[in-house]
């Protein structure tokens, strides 16, 4: 795991780049504290400089990048993990090595294969590759955009790097606001695409890769995998595809095992963070094990992780669960969090993600989580209702009747759902409605708030809850929760490695019939995975099917007493920092913030006063950290 950074310019001078890069990994060196490292390459007119700062996983000895390939001067650095790297040996025997690892076979690839090297690799990835042959420069990121990868093009070059600190500082761009994606940001608690809040820098896409011409300074970006879900295949029998899932959870546990330092797991009451530390144990039987709980009982599911490991204690007997408690006093840290997210994330488990994630890497530099299960196996109870709301109209009464009290929100729902699955997917994530942007934000809500690149590809025979899943795994999964688990680790030089997010599993996933995902009738999200964790013996039968509880926090019960938090959260919810930033209309925030309330609010509740006072908290602390 490592920061990855590097400025190309025909106007700095040899010296300058290297100084420019050296600071910015210095910025970074949190991603990186065990090595560091800056190359620069002479180009037509100008030079490249590649930077990296290393957290030593893999090769200890010899894995240090930028690695430059002895026969024709290529060269590459990449932040991340490619698992399947002893597998692609094979392909590259005869090539001369200079290291062990896995990011030298990425190259070797390259060079054979061109861009295509992408379809083989099996990992989490971020890099970029000085194609000296070709003079072009190729930045690549995973399939899922499990690693972070920020870009910004000016008139005096180009520059690229893990976070977008290092990124400002190396390039020398303004540091402005990009306005147009206030109402996004605000719609969907982060910004989904290409685009950021900062108005010169942008992300590489998922499954994409860009090619930068050296002589000319133009460049373009190429999808090179799309998540299809629109090839169910239903001639697989429900005992087959348990089998299957089973077998291919299982491979990719245990090749992000593959590690020269000992690896952990973070487990919470979940059943995939549970099943995830069930099979790495019995490859580690004295993996360590890293929790979070909360004193509001409601919310804690520390009782539910002690419970899953007593009964499964003769698995465990050799591990340790190591425990920490998130309190209302952890908001002290966002200014912090805030900080090191980079960009405006508005999601209340950013706090115990930071606490769980600083208690681990005291300890290890690698664990394993479950992320990724609840988007490609349909784990949230929205796909529940876009099920149930998509066969509405072909069931009898009774079954409509039935349908109605097990999902009370869904005939509102099919009042207002829309036929076009991207806007079926804004009204099932809407923080705010359109008069409600518009008063906070004085800009009118655009008829289509999800950015063209976010976008998937949909083929139009796609299920409504398979178009869903797309949505969900295009842009909310990469640039919501998994932005924040990389930027959190990543804090405290923690690598996180998430096996539900191989993407063999996730065709996997792609290819089953929607009722082996869902079952409306039981209320089951994730249906095949509860039945093959009990199956297959991977957790006990009572833990396999516990009812899902969103991971979230008390946020309701803690912002509504101000008196209680912390003096820079009540600046803003009681005195005028909104009004002096000049951003956001302070009235209407003072209107949301006086009307929240803890009653009735739970794990369960989707959006509440809290949650659209926590937008505004989060924004108005990110802007005054960055501008």
């Amino acid at each position: 795991m490592c920061g990855i950074h590097g400025i190309i310019s025909s106007d700095l001078s040899k010296e300058e780049i290297l100084k420019r890069i050296n600071q910015m990994g210095s910025i970074q060196r949190h991603r990186g504290p065990d090595d560091k490292r800056e190359n620069i390459f002479p180009i037509k007119n100008g030079w490249l400089g590649f930077g990296l700062v290393r957290l030593s996983i893999l090769d200890l000895e010899t894995g240090m990048q930028p690695i430059v390939a002895q026969e024709d001067g290529s060269a590459i650095i990449c932040n991340g993990q490619v698992y399947n790297y002893i597998e692609l040996q094979t392909e590259v025997s005869g090539e001369h090595f200079i290291s062990k690892g896995d990011i030298e076979v990425a190259l070797h690839l390259f060079r054979r294969k061109g861009v295509d090297f992408l379809q083989a690799l099996n990992g989490m990835y971020a890099g970029a590759i000085f194609d000296r042959p070709g003079n072009r420069l190729i930045l690549f990121r995973d399939r899922f955009g499990i690693k972070p990868l920020y870009y910004t093009d000016t008139d005096s070059g180009f520059a690229f790097s893990s976070e977008i600190k290092p990124l400002i500082a190396g390039s020398g761009i303004p540091v402005e606001l990009n306005e147009s994606m206030l109402a996004t940001y605000f719609t969907y608690r982060y910004v989904p695409g290409e685009q950021t809040l900062f108005k010169h820098i942008k992300r590489l896409p998922p499954g994409s890769y860009l090619e930068y011409n050296l002589s000319s300074g133009s460049y373009t970006i190429n999808r090179y995998w799309e998540y299809k879900l629109d090839r169910d295949n239903l001639d697989l029998s429900f005992d087959d595809a348990k089998e299957m899932f089973f077998n291919l959870l299982d491979d990719a546990v245990k090749i992000r095992l593959r590690s020269d330092v000992e690896v952990g797991s973070l487990v919470s009451g979940g059943i995939d963070s549970s099943a995830v530390a069930a099979l790495s144990a019995i490859q580690k039987p004295d993996i360590k094990l890293f929790t979070i709980f909360f004193k509001e009982d409601k919310y804690n599911e520390l009782p539910y992780v002690e419970k899953f490991l007593t009964a499964n204690q003769e698995r465990f007997s050799s591990s340790k669960l190591h425990k920490k408690i998130c309190t209302r006093e952890s908001l002290n840290r966002l200014p912090e969090i805030i900080r090191s997210l980079e960009e405006p994330i508005s999601l209340g488990t950013i706090l115990p993600t930071d606490q769980v994630c600083g208690l681990a890497g005291e300890q290890r530099k690698v664990v394993l989580t479950g992320e990724g299960a609840d988007e490609i196996f349909a784990g949230y109870r929205k796909f529940l209702v876009e099920t149930a709301a998509a066969q509405y109209d072909t069931l009898t009464s009774g079954q409509q009747k039935n349908l109605d009290e097990a999902y009370p929100e869904l005939k509102p729902y099919l009042r207002v759902r829309h036929p076009d699955p991207a806007m079926r997917y804004i009204q099932s994530e809407m923080l705010y409605t359109n008069e409600e942007l518009k008063r906070l934000t004085g800009q009118n809500a655009v008829g289509n708030l999800f950015p063209e690149d976010a976008l998937p590809r949909l083929g139009g025979n796609e299920h409504p809850l398979n178009a869903a899943i797309a949505f969900e795994s295009r842009a909310r999964l990469p640039d919501y929760v998994i932005l924040r688990l990389d930027k959190l680790s990543m804090r405290h030089s923690l690598e996180t490695r998430t096996p539900f997010l191989d993407f063999r599993l996730a065709e996997f996933a792609a290819s089953l019939p929607v009722n082996f995902k869902v079952n409306i009738d039981e209320g089951r999200e994730k249906f095949i995975c509860s039945h093959a964790y009990a199956d297959y013996a991977v957790l006990d039968h009572e833990t396999a099917f516990r009812r899902k509880q969103p991971f979230t926090i008390p946020l309701a019960d803690w912002l509504s007493e101000p008196a209680q938090l912390p003096a820079f959260l009540q600046d803003i919810m009681q005195g005028d920092v909104i009004k002096q930033q000049g951003i956001l209309d302070q009235d209407t925030a003072k209107k949301h913030i006086h009307n929240i309330s803890a009653q009735g609010i739970g794990p369960h509740t989707l959006v509440s006063e809290a949650d659209r006072v926590f937008a505004i908290i989060i924004f108005t602390l990110w802007y005054n950290e960055f501008f």
